[in-house]
Protein backbone atom coordinates (compact mmCIF):
# COMPACT_ATOMS: atom_id res chain seq x y z
CA UNK A 1 0.00 0.00 0.00
CA UNK A 2 0.95 3.41 -0.89
CA UNK A 3 1.96 6.43 1.18
CA UNK A 4 -1.27 8.39 -0.92
CA UNK A 5 -3.39 5.68 0.25
CA UNK A 6 -2.75 5.29 3.75
CA UNK A 7 -2.60 9.15 4.80
CA UNK A 8 -5.52 9.74 7.31
CA UNK A 9 -8.60 12.23 6.50
CA UNK A 10 -6.71 15.47 8.51
CA UNK A 11 -5.74 18.92 8.75
CA UNK A 12 -2.65 21.14 9.71
CA UNK A 13 -1.56 24.30 10.04
CA UNK A 14 1.52 25.73 8.02
CA UNK A 15 4.42 28.20 10.06
CA UNK A 16 7.95 28.14 9.96
CA UNK A 17 10.07 28.24 13.10
CA UNK A 18 10.76 32.07 12.43
CA UNK A 19 7.38 32.79 12.20
CA UNK A 20 7.38 32.04 15.94
CA UNK A 21 6.93 34.77 18.55
CA UNK A 22 10.92 34.83 18.57
CA UNK A 23 11.73 32.83 15.92
CA UNK A 24 13.23 30.10 17.58
CA UNK A 25 12.46 26.51 19.40
CA UNK A 26 11.22 27.02 23.34
CA UNK A 27 8.15 28.05 25.01
CA UNK A 28 6.58 29.19 22.15
CA UNK A 29 6.80 26.34 20.16
CA UNK A 30 5.50 24.22 23.00
CA UNK A 31 2.72 27.13 23.08
CA UNK A 32 2.05 25.97 18.96
CA UNK A 33 1.86 22.70 19.80
CA UNK A 34 -0.84 23.40 22.67
CA UNK A 35 -2.83 25.44 20.53
CA UNK A 36 -2.59 23.24 17.40
CA UNK A 37 -4.46 20.37 19.52
CA UNK A 38 -6.98 22.61 20.75
CA UNK A 39 -7.45 23.05 17.33
CA UNK A 40 -7.51 19.38 16.31
CA UNK A 41 -5.10 19.67 14.36
CA UNK A 42 -2.64 16.89 13.30
CA UNK A 43 0.31 18.31 11.28
CA UNK A 44 2.27 21.11 12.03
CA UNK A 45 4.04 21.82 8.77
CA UNK A 46 7.32 24.35 8.54
CA UNK A 47 9.96 25.22 5.51
CA UNK A 48 13.56 23.95 5.54
CA UNK A 49 15.22 24.21 8.92
CA UNK A 50 18.91 24.67 7.00
CA UNK A 51 20.43 27.71 7.36
CA UNK A 52 19.09 30.61 5.51
CA UNK A 53 20.79 32.52 2.65
CA UNK A 54 21.75 36.50 3.60
CA UNK A 55 18.46 37.10 2.20
CA UNK A 56 17.06 34.60 4.84
CA UNK A 57 15.52 32.00 2.46
CA UNK A 58 15.62 28.54 3.97
CA UNK A 59 15.43 27.62 0.21
CA UNK A 60 19.42 28.27 -0.70
CA UNK A 61 20.15 26.91 2.65
CA UNK A 62 24.53 26.37 3.17
CA UNK A 63 23.57 23.13 4.39
CA UNK A 64 21.30 20.28 2.65
CA UNK A 65 22.04 17.97 6.29
CA UNK A 66 22.58 20.51 8.56
CA UNK A 67 19.90 22.40 10.84
CA UNK A 68 20.32 26.60 11.55
CA UNK A 69 21.39 27.17 15.12
CA UNK A 70 20.08 30.14 15.39
CA UNK A 71 16.89 28.44 15.71
CA UNK A 72 18.28 26.96 19.24
CA UNK A 73 16.38 28.23 22.31
CA UNK A 74 19.57 27.64 24.08
CA UNK A 75 22.80 28.17 21.42
CA UNK A 76 24.92 27.75 24.46
CA UNK A 77 23.91 24.90 26.14
CA UNK A 78 26.25 22.65 27.23
CA UNK A 79 27.49 20.09 24.99
CA UNK A 80 29.47 16.65 26.08
CA UNK A 81 32.70 15.00 24.63
CA UNK A 82 30.66 11.75 24.71
CA UNK A 83 27.68 13.41 22.57
CA UNK A 84 29.89 15.09 20.31
CA UNK A 85 31.21 11.44 19.27
CA UNK A 86 28.34 9.70 19.30
CA UNK A 87 27.04 12.67 16.82
CA UNK A 88 30.03 12.39 14.50
CA UNK A 89 29.70 8.69 14.22
CA UNK A 90 25.79 8.89 13.72
CA UNK A 91 26.09 11.39 11.05
CA UNK A 92 28.88 10.40 9.60
CA UNK A 93 27.82 10.88 6.04
CA UNK A 94 27.90 14.56 5.95
CA UNK A 95 28.57 16.09 9.79
CA UNK A 96 32.74 16.65 8.77
CA UNK A 97 32.03 18.49 5.29
CA UNK A 98 29.62 20.68 7.33
CA UNK A 99 32.29 21.10 10.18
CA UNK A 100 35.06 22.02 7.48
CA UNK A 101 32.59 24.39 6.13
CA UNK A 102 30.47 26.26 9.00
CA UNK A 103 34.09 26.04 11.54
CA UNK A 104 34.69 24.37 15.21
CA UNK A 105 31.35 24.91 16.83
CA UNK A 106 29.33 22.94 13.96
CA UNK A 107 29.32 19.72 16.06
CA UNK A 108 28.13 20.61 19.36
CA UNK A 109 25.60 23.39 17.57
CA UNK A 110 24.20 20.30 15.89
CA UNK A 111 23.90 17.96 19.11
CA UNK A 112 22.38 21.19 20.33
CA UNK A 113 19.79 21.11 17.85
CA UNK A 114 19.14 17.28 17.69
CA UNK A 115 18.42 17.51 21.33
CA UNK A 116 15.98 20.30 21.55
CA UNK A 117 14.11 18.94 18.57
CA UNK A 118 13.92 15.46 19.97
CA UNK A 119 12.45 16.73 22.92
CA UNK A 120 9.90 18.99 20.91
CA UNK A 121 9.14 16.29 18.73
CA UNK A 122 8.67 13.87 21.17
CA UNK A 123 6.40 16.32 22.80
CA UNK A 124 4.10 16.64 19.73
CA UNK A 125 3.77 13.46 19.31
CA UNK A 126 1.93 13.29 22.72
CA UNK A 127 -0.64 16.03 21.58
CA UNK A 128 -1.36 13.94 18.93
CA UNK A 129 0.80 16.23 16.06
CA UNK A 130 2.83 15.40 13.65
CA UNK A 131 5.51 17.43 11.64
CA UNK A 132 5.88 17.76 8.27
CA UNK A 133 9.28 19.60 6.60
CA UNK A 134 10.11 20.71 2.81
CA UNK A 135 13.07 19.30 1.18
CA UNK A 136 14.49 21.55 -1.25
CA UNK A 137 15.34 19.85 -4.96
CA UNK A 138 18.23 21.45 -5.50
CA UNK A 139 21.20 22.84 -3.21
CA UNK A 140 22.42 26.23 -2.78
CA UNK A 141 25.88 27.33 -4.97
CA UNK A 142 28.68 26.97 -3.08
CA UNK A 143 27.40 25.31 -0.12
CA UNK A 144 29.02 22.64 1.84
CA UNK A 145 27.59 20.07 -0.16
CA UNK A 146 28.09 21.63 -3.46
CA UNK A 147 31.84 22.03 -2.69
CA UNK A 148 32.69 19.27 -1.00
CA UNK A 149 31.11 17.50 -3.61
CA UNK A 150 31.57 19.21 -6.33
CA UNK A 151 31.70 15.59 -8.49
CA UNK A 152 27.78 15.18 -8.22
CA UNK A 153 27.19 18.05 -10.11
CA UNK A 154 27.37 19.49 -13.69
CA UNK A 155 30.07 22.14 -14.53
CA UNK A 156 28.93 25.38 -16.57
CA UNK A 157 25.25 24.62 -15.99
CA UNK A 158 22.53 26.28 -13.64
CA UNK A 159 18.52 25.72 -12.60
CA UNK A 160 16.40 27.32 -13.24
CA UNK A 161 12.17 27.36 -14.75
CA UNK A 162 11.17 27.61 -18.63
CA UNK A 163 9.49 30.65 -19.70
CA UNK A 164 5.98 30.69 -19.33
CA UNK A 165 2.53 32.81 -19.30
CA UNK A 166 4.09 34.51 -16.11
CA UNK A 167 7.74 35.05 -17.26
CA UNK A 168 8.85 35.26 -20.77
CA UNK A 169 12.39 34.95 -19.74
CA UNK A 170 11.61 32.33 -17.57
CA UNK A 171 13.16 31.98 -13.77
CA UNK A 172 17.19 32.01 -12.76
CA UNK A 173 17.58 30.26 -9.93
CA UNK A 174 21.59 29.96 -10.39
CA UNK A 175 21.12 26.10 -8.03
CA UNK A 176 24.03 24.08 -9.00
CA UNK A 177 21.81 20.90 -11.02
CA UNK A 178 22.86 17.14 -10.52
CA UNK A 179 24.97 15.30 -12.59
CA UNK A 180 22.47 12.08 -12.58
CA UNK A 181 24.62 9.54 -13.62
CA UNK A 182 27.54 10.15 -11.30
CA UNK A 183 24.59 9.87 -8.69
CA UNK A 184 23.90 7.23 -10.32
CA UNK A 185 27.36 5.40 -10.10
CA UNK A 186 27.40 6.24 -6.59
CA UNK A 187 24.27 4.37 -5.67
CA UNK A 188 22.44 7.47 -4.95
CA UNK A 189 24.09 7.61 -2.10
CA UNK A 190 23.88 11.47 -1.54
CA UNK A 191 20.00 11.17 -1.59
CA UNK A 192 19.54 8.28 0.06
CA UNK A 193 21.34 9.83 3.31
CA UNK A 194 19.60 12.97 2.82
CA UNK A 195 16.13 11.74 3.00
CA UNK A 196 17.85 9.59 5.80
CA UNK A 197 18.63 12.40 7.56
CA UNK A 198 14.44 14.32 6.47
CA UNK A 199 12.95 11.30 8.26
CA UNK A 200 15.22 11.83 11.39
CA UNK A 201 13.28 15.17 11.95
CA UNK A 202 9.92 14.55 10.47
CA UNK A 203 6.80 12.45 10.18
CA UNK A 204 6.08 13.69 6.09
CA UNK A 205 8.25 15.95 3.85
CA UNK A 206 6.68 17.91 0.99
CA UNK A 207 9.51 17.76 -1.62
CA UNK A 208 10.00 20.80 -4.07
CA UNK A 209 9.96 20.93 -7.63
CA UNK A 210 9.68 17.29 -8.01
CA UNK A 211 9.24 17.68 -11.42
CA UNK A 212 13.16 18.17 -11.71
CA UNK A 213 13.26 13.88 -11.61
CA UNK A 214 11.28 13.98 -14.83
CA UNK A 215 12.98 16.86 -16.46
CA UNK A 216 14.75 20.37 -15.28
CA UNK A 217 15.48 23.35 -17.02
CA UNK A 218 18.61 23.51 -17.68
CA UNK A 219 20.70 27.30 -18.15
CA UNK A 220 24.16 27.97 -19.28
CA UNK A 221 25.92 29.24 -16.00
CA UNK A 222 26.68 32.89 -16.96
CA UNK A 223 23.22 33.56 -17.99
CA UNK A 224 21.49 37.27 -17.59
CA UNK A 225 17.89 34.96 -17.31
CA UNK A 226 16.65 31.29 -18.33
CA UNK A 227 14.79 32.66 -21.78
CA UNK A 228 17.77 29.98 -23.46
CA UNK A 229 17.72 26.90 -20.73
CA UNK A 230 16.85 23.15 -22.49
CA UNK A 231 15.32 20.72 -20.66
CA UNK A 232 17.30 18.16 -19.64
CA UNK A 233 15.62 14.60 -18.39
CA UNK A 234 15.97 14.03 -14.83
CA UNK A 235 16.57 10.28 -13.15
CA UNK A 236 13.21 9.09 -13.12
CA UNK A 237 12.30 6.90 -10.12
CA UNK A 238 15.68 5.38 -9.41
CA UNK A 239 17.03 7.80 -6.67
CA UNK A 240 13.15 7.32 -4.63
CA UNK A 241 13.58 3.06 -5.32
CA UNK A 242 17.24 3.10 -4.31
CA UNK A 243 16.05 4.81 -0.84
CA UNK A 244 12.91 2.85 0.23
CA UNK A 245 15.25 -0.24 -0.82
CA UNK A 246 17.86 0.76 1.85
CA UNK A 247 14.63 3.05 4.15
CA UNK A 248 11.79 1.58 3.42
CA UNK A 249 8.64 3.39 2.80
CA UNK A 250 9.59 7.15 2.23
CA UNK A 251 6.79 9.68 3.45
CA UNK A 252 7.00 12.61 0.69
CA UNK A 253 4.25 14.99 -0.67
CA UNK A 254 5.23 15.81 -4.42
CA UNK A 255 5.11 19.13 -5.39
CA UNK A 256 3.67 19.41 -8.59
CA UNK A 257 2.68 22.78 -9.18
CA UNK A 258 3.14 25.26 -12.18
CA UNK A 259 3.52 23.74 -15.83
CA UNK A 260 3.25 19.63 -15.02
CA UNK A 261 3.61 17.06 -17.95
CA UNK A 262 1.49 14.08 -18.20
CA UNK A 263 4.84 12.21 -17.78
CA UNK A 264 5.57 14.16 -13.89
CA UNK A 265 1.95 12.57 -13.26
CA UNK A 266 2.69 9.11 -14.43
CA UNK A 267 5.96 9.00 -11.66
CA UNK A 268 4.17 10.65 -8.83
CA UNK A 269 1.48 7.81 -9.12
CA UNK A 270 3.84 5.11 -9.92
CA UNK A 271 5.61 6.12 -6.63
CA UNK A 272 2.31 6.43 -4.98
CA UNK A 273 2.78 10.23 -3.57
CA UNK A 274 0.31 12.39 -2.61
CA UNK A 275 0.69 15.55 -5.16
CA UNK A 276 -0.84 19.20 -4.11
CA UNK A 277 -3.85 21.27 -4.57
CA UNK A 278 -4.14 25.48 -4.26
CA UNK A 279 -7.38 26.82 -2.79
CA UNK A 280 -6.05 30.29 -4.64
CA UNK A 281 -5.80 28.34 -7.89
CA UNK A 282 -9.42 26.82 -7.90
CA UNK A 283 -11.07 29.95 -9.23
CA UNK A 284 -9.32 30.84 -12.50
CA UNK A 285 -11.76 30.66 -15.50
CA UNK A 286 -8.97 30.53 -18.22
CA UNK A 287 -7.84 27.20 -16.61
CA UNK A 288 -11.22 25.79 -17.70
CA UNK A 289 -12.77 22.67 -16.66
CA UNK A 290 -9.86 20.66 -16.36
CA UNK A 291 -7.99 22.44 -13.90
CA UNK A 292 -6.64 20.13 -11.25
CA UNK A 293 -7.22 22.78 -8.52
CA UNK A 294 -10.73 22.86 -8.80
CA UNK A 295 -12.75 21.21 -5.87
CA UNK A 296 -14.25 18.72 -8.13
CA UNK A 297 -10.78 18.03 -9.80
CA UNK A 298 -9.19 17.03 -6.15
CA UNK A 299 -7.83 13.65 -5.95
CA UNK A 300 -8.15 11.69 -2.81
CA UNK A 301 -4.87 11.10 -2.58
CA UNK A 302 -3.85 14.46 -2.39
CA UNK A 303 -3.01 17.22 -0.01
CA UNK A 304 -4.90 20.73 -0.83
CA UNK A 305 -3.18 24.33 0.71
CA UNK A 306 -5.49 27.59 0.92
CA UNK A 307 -1.70 29.01 -0.16
CA UNK A 308 1.96 27.68 0.05
CA UNK A 309 4.92 29.98 1.07
CA UNK A 310 5.26 31.55 -2.32
CA UNK A 311 1.15 32.88 -2.44
CA UNK A 312 -0.74 35.60 -0.96
CA UNK A 313 -2.81 34.87 1.99
CA UNK A 314 -6.32 34.29 1.83
CA UNK A 315 -7.63 37.72 2.73
CA UNK A 316 -5.04 39.29 0.54
CA UNK A 317 -5.88 37.33 -2.52
CA UNK A 318 -9.19 37.81 -2.00
CA UNK A 319 -9.10 41.51 -1.97
CA UNK A 320 -7.17 41.60 -4.96
CA UNK A 321 -8.53 39.22 -7.12
CA UNK A 322 -10.40 40.35 -10.26
CA UNK A 323 -14.43 40.03 -9.85
CA UNK A 324 -14.39 37.31 -12.50
CA UNK A 325 -11.95 35.27 -10.03
CA UNK A 326 -14.52 36.58 -6.94
CA UNK A 327 -17.53 35.23 -8.69
CA UNK A 328 -16.68 31.84 -9.26
CA UNK A 329 -15.56 31.77 -5.92
CA UNK A 330 -18.69 32.58 -4.63
CA UNK A 331 -20.51 30.25 -7.19
CA UNK A 332 -18.23 27.65 -5.46
CA UNK A 333 -19.20 28.46 -1.56
CA UNK A 334 -22.77 28.46 -2.23
CA UNK A 335 -22.45 25.03 -4.09
CA UNK A 336 -20.35 23.56 -1.02
CA UNK A 337 -22.39 25.22 1.78
CA UNK A 338 -19.85 26.43 3.80
CA UNK A 339 -20.93 29.16 4.95
CA UNK A 340 -19.35 32.29 6.60
CA UNK A 341 -19.33 36.25 6.98
CA UNK A 342 -15.43 36.42 6.72
CA UNK A 343 -14.40 35.38 2.84
CA UNK A 344 -10.81 34.05 4.93
CA UNK A 345 -12.58 31.97 6.94
CA UNK A 346 -15.48 30.88 4.44
CA UNK A 347 -12.63 29.73 1.91
CA UNK A 348 -10.54 27.33 4.85
CA UNK A 349 -14.17 25.89 5.23
CA UNK A 350 -14.24 25.21 1.66
CA UNK A 351 -10.68 23.63 1.66
CA UNK A 352 -11.36 21.62 4.24
CA UNK A 353 -14.40 20.33 2.21
CA UNK A 354 -12.26 19.05 -0.24
CA UNK A 355 -12.09 15.10 -1.07
CA UNK A 356 -7.69 15.38 -0.46
CA UNK A 357 -7.38 13.68 2.75
CA UNK A 358 -5.00 16.38 3.77
CA UNK A 359 -5.74 20.14 4.09
CA UNK A 360 -2.93 22.66 5.16
CA UNK A 361 -4.17 26.08 6.01
CA UNK A 362 -1.67 29.28 6.66
CA UNK A 363 -1.21 30.87 10.10
CA UNK A 364 -1.84 33.63 8.25
CA UNK A 365 -5.10 32.76 6.74
CA UNK A 366 -6.50 31.46 10.59
CA UNK A 367 -5.50 34.98 11.40
CA UNK A 368 -7.89 36.81 8.35
CA UNK A 369 -4.14 38.73 7.41
CA UNK A 370 -3.66 40.66 4.63
CA UNK A 371 -0.69 40.53 2.08
CA UNK A 372 1.44 42.28 4.49
CA UNK A 373 1.79 39.36 6.08
CA UNK A 374 3.51 37.21 3.08
CA UNK A 375 6.29 35.00 3.61
CA UNK A 376 7.65 35.57 0.10
CA UNK A 377 7.05 37.42 -3.20
CA UNK A 378 9.07 34.86 -5.98
CA UNK A 379 11.33 37.24 -8.24
CA UNK A 380 11.64 40.04 -5.25
CA UNK A 381 15.05 39.56 -4.10
CA UNK A 382 14.65 41.59 -0.28
CA UNK A 383 12.11 41.47 2.21
CA UNK A 384 10.92 38.13 2.18
CA UNK A 385 10.27 35.30 4.91
CA UNK A 386 10.18 38.05 7.74
CA UNK A 387 6.54 37.19 9.01
CA UNK A 388 5.96 36.57 12.54
CA UNK A 389 3.49 35.51 14.98
CA UNK A 390 2.25 38.37 17.82
CA UNK A 391 2.63 36.55 20.81
CA UNK A 392 -0.81 35.52 21.74
CA UNK A 393 -2.40 35.78 18.09
CA UNK A 394 -3.16 32.84 17.96
CA UNK A 395 -6.05 32.35 20.44
CA UNK A 396 -8.34 29.93 22.26
CA UNK A 397 -11.24 31.16 20.30
CA UNK A 398 -9.56 30.82 16.95
CA UNK A 399 -8.52 27.25 17.99
CA UNK A 400 -12.41 26.67 18.64
CA UNK A 401 -13.51 27.87 15.29
CA UNK A 402 -10.78 26.28 13.15
CA UNK A 403 -11.97 22.89 15.53
CA UNK A 404 -15.32 23.43 14.45
CA UNK A 405 -14.50 23.36 10.88
CA UNK A 406 -12.26 20.23 11.54
CA UNK A 407 -14.96 18.46 12.76
CA UNK A 408 -17.76 19.90 9.52
CA UNK A 409 -15.42 18.30 7.40
CA UNK A 410 -14.26 14.69 9.30
CA UNK A 411 -10.53 15.76 9.76
CA UNK A 412 -10.61 15.52 13.33
CA UNK A 413 -8.05 13.12 15.07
Amino acid sequence: MSLATELPRSSGVQLHLTSLPGGRLGPQAYAFIDWLAQAGQSWWQMLPLGPPDRAGSPYKSASAFACWPGLLAEPDAPVSAREVEAFRQRQAFWIGDWERFAGRDAVPDQVRFDREWAQLRSYARGRGVRLIGDVPIYVAPQSADHTAHPELFRPGAVAGAAPDAYSSRGQLWGNPLYDWPALQRRGYRWWIERLARTFELFDLARIDHFRGFVACWEVAAGERDAAHGRWRRGPGRAPFEAARRELGEVALIAENLGVITPSVERLRRELGLPGMVILQLAFTPRLGPRNPHRLSNHEEASVIYTGTHDHDTLRGWWDSAAEPVRAVARRELVAAGPVDDEPHWALIRLAFSSRARTAIVQAQDVLGLGGEAKMNTPGRASGNWRWRLAPGALTPALAARLRAATAASGRLP
